[in-house]
């Protein structure tokens, strides 16, 4: 089991990195595996790369704090996270955009 407010707060410790939400998906193989929404910090849009977020990841799965499965399988960059009328992440809304996230990088 991978939780998604763990993720999301390692993914936001990624320097320009302003916001992340993260959602299980179904997976064919896994029954469900996580993908993530993530905002750029302005002065960071053109440098954040889905590999160097990714490889953020390592040093805590090689020390034993995290398992490899909490790296998301997708990440997709957008401009703002979808958000209900308190101002909380809208899973339900972020679900709904599965094709953004189908067509995100994974490497």
């Amino acid at each position: 089991w991978v939780s998604s407010l763990e993720v999301e707060n390692i993914l936001t410790q990624v320097e320009g990195v302003a916001e992340a939400a993260v959602i299980g998906l179904p997976d064919d193989k896994w029954g469900e595996r996580p993908h993530a929404l993530v905002v750029a910090k302005p002065d960071y849009a053109d440098k954040l790369t889905v590999a160097g977020i990714k490889a953020f990841f390592e040093p805590m799965i090689q020390r034993g704090e995290i398992s490899k499965w909490f790296v998301p399988d997708k990440i997709a960059f957008v401009a703002e996270i979808p958000k209900t009328s308190v101002g909380k992440i809208d899973k339900k809304r972020i679900r709904e955009m599965q094709d953004v996230l189908a067509n995100a990088a994974s490497a």
